[in-house]
């Protein structure tokens, strides 16, 4: 009884903080539109040089060291040691530290350096305020790992769902405020920073009220002092190779950062064309972001399922599960996909006022399908204790993504940059298939059905295409807002007809629909194959 209870309160803090995951990464995608709508093209440039900085922080306090932190508390226990300040905390903390100082120096004595690799000088300001960011790592960082280890999930989840709404409220008050009474717009990328200091502040305050509430819990004496260098090779090695996985969009972005605005300037635009014409493309990363959350959200939720069955040696359930997993993020990734690509020149407007760029960010829609599937490989590699060779997959996509921005911006402006990054996202995608492989036997053609997908799609494509041409009959669509009711429709519908379409086709078995709520009614509409 005791077992069971602790793997429902296991489950339950796992679906809590999958939620707030979920949540947090929504929220991040979504504001960047009232951002642009306040900032323009120029402002949401500037923000999104910084982003990626302030994402790899946010990432780090996440993912990265709280995971490697939890991993040591729970070695610890499984010692039978508690947890000491001057055993634990204190070395702990000093490393933490430590890689928090050389990622603000990195960050703050070489602004001027980075800047000028940017391509753009006056940038200097808002990375110096971004670097300050990375102080706060120590104490969010242990908070949540600690708890963590304890399998006290809440209080990650509350501290990353307060950090979020705190750090996005300051970001987009504090860009109505600079613009409105009109300063300079490098003034927003140092909102943005100070949006997610602010945020991290909070954190801290809220993992503070759970430390003091658990404090007996968590502060015994322990006779066991932990090596410095097991500590070192868990945080370094360990938390920043786990969380270059989930990175893999913001080092796309971090990539942009540094080579765009010097590659369309070799395309023949001025240094303002080029930040205008940057803030276009990065419209792209917040549909593809919320994409990409969409299609793997669902098949990610398999993944816990996986590593139980791994560990129990059910070879057969563990490929099964891998194979559903992979087909959820397809089928839903492929239909976010195409329903942007039809739909872009519409949302474009609706979301960010203007019709401009709307070829490159179609590319960039097409990665949805990818990225989504290679976020699920990821997780699914990770259920399998496979760590550095995702990441090394990560790496040469980035290297990959920097060298085709260099080939094909100059020549193909914005749109060379959304292609470099399809290809580059997709050579992430295979090398993980090739490593999966491996470890497990796994044919990606056995388990997406081809037919009822492509059927799907036809009929998805025509309901959005007649609706529109509908709705463009009774409504003139000359305002921004006639395009609310435009989006709202052909999605929805475009929605609906995608997913009845996939149940009449079979393209779900009985035990694949249990995945979704209201499974039973779902079976109710499915037609079934002899």
């Amino acid at each position: 009884m005791a077992v069971h209870s602790k793997q429902q309160r296991l489950m339950r803090g796992a679906l809590l903080l999958t939620l707030a995951g979920l949540f947090g990464k929504v929220l991040s995608a979504g504001y960047r539109v009232p951002l642009q709508n306040i900032a323009g093209d120029i402002g949401f440039y500037i923000y999104q040089q910084v982003y990626p900085i302030l994402g790899m922080a946010w990432m780090i306090s996440i993912y990265g060291f709280p995971m490697a932190i939890s991993s040591l508390v729970a070695r610890a226990q499984a010692r039978g040691d508690s947890l000491s300040v001057r055993r634990f905390y204190a070395p702990v903390f000093m490393i933490m530290i430590g890689v928090s100082i050389v990622l603000f120096s990195i960050f703050y004595f070489g602004a001027s350096a980075i800047a000028s690799f940017m391509g753009d000088q006056r940038l200097r300001m808002p990375l110096r305020v971004t670097a300050t960011v990375f102080l706060l790592l120590p104490f969010t960082s242990i908070g949540r790992g600690v708890f963590q280890g304890i399998d006290e999930m809440t209080p990650t989840a509350v501290s990353q769902m307060i950090e979020q709404v705190v750090r996005v409220l300051v970001i987009i008050s504090a860009t109505l405020f600079f613009v409105g009474n009109g300063y300079n717009y490098y003034y927003v990328g140092s909102g943005a920073a100070f949006g997610s200091i602010l945020g991290g502040l909070a954190a801290c305050l809220v993992l503070s009220f759970y430390i003091t509430k658990h404090r007996s819990m968590l502060l015994k004496p322990s006779a066991t002092f932990i090596p410095i260098g097991d500590i070192l090779r868990v945080m370094v090695l360990s938390g920043l190779f786990l969380c270059v996985n989930y990175m893999l969009l913001l080092l796309m972005q971090f990539a942009d950062a540094f080579t765009m605005i010097s590659s369309l300037k070799i395309y023949g635009l001025s240094l303002e064309e080029a930040q205008e014409m940057k803030g276009v493309f990065d419209r792209g990363y917040p549909l593809l972001q919320l994409g990409t959350v969409l299609a793997s959200s669902l098949a990610l939720a398999i993944v816990p399922s996986v590593t139980k069955k791994r560990l129990e040696n059910k070879t057969t359930e563990v490929q099964e599960n891998a194979g559903q997993a992979m087909k959820l993020s397809f089928l839903i990734s492929i239909a976010a996909s195409v329903g942007l690509f039809i739909l872009l020149p519409e949302v474009n407007v609706l979301l960010f006022t203007s019709n401009e760029g709307v070829f490159a960010l179609r590319v960039l829609s097409v990665v949805i399908v990818f990225a989504s599937m290679t976020l699920t490989l990821s997780s699914l590699l990770q259920g399998f204790g496979i760590v550095f060779l995702p990441a090394f997959a990560v790496a040469i996509g980035v290297i990959v993504k920097v060298i085709l921005n260099i080939v094909f911006t100059p020549a193909l402006g914005i749109t060379g940059s959304g292609l470099a990054t399809l290809v580059s996202i997709c050579v992430v995608f295979v090398c993980n298939i090739i490593v999966f492989k491996k470890r497990i036997p796994f044919s990606l053609r056995a388990y997406i059905p081809w037919r009822a997908t492509i059927f799907s799609l036809g009929v998805m494509t025509v309901t959005i295409v007649v609706t529109g041409g509908a709705y463009s009959q009774f409504i003139d669509m000359q305002n921004r807002q006639d395009y609310v009711g435009y989006c709202f429709l052909t999605i929805a519908l475009g929605a609906v007809s995608y997913g009845v379409s996939l149940l009449k086709t079979g393209a779900f078995t009985d035990k694949e629909l249990d995945y979704f709520p209201k499974s039973t009614k779902l079976k109710r509409l499915t037609k079934r194959r002899a």
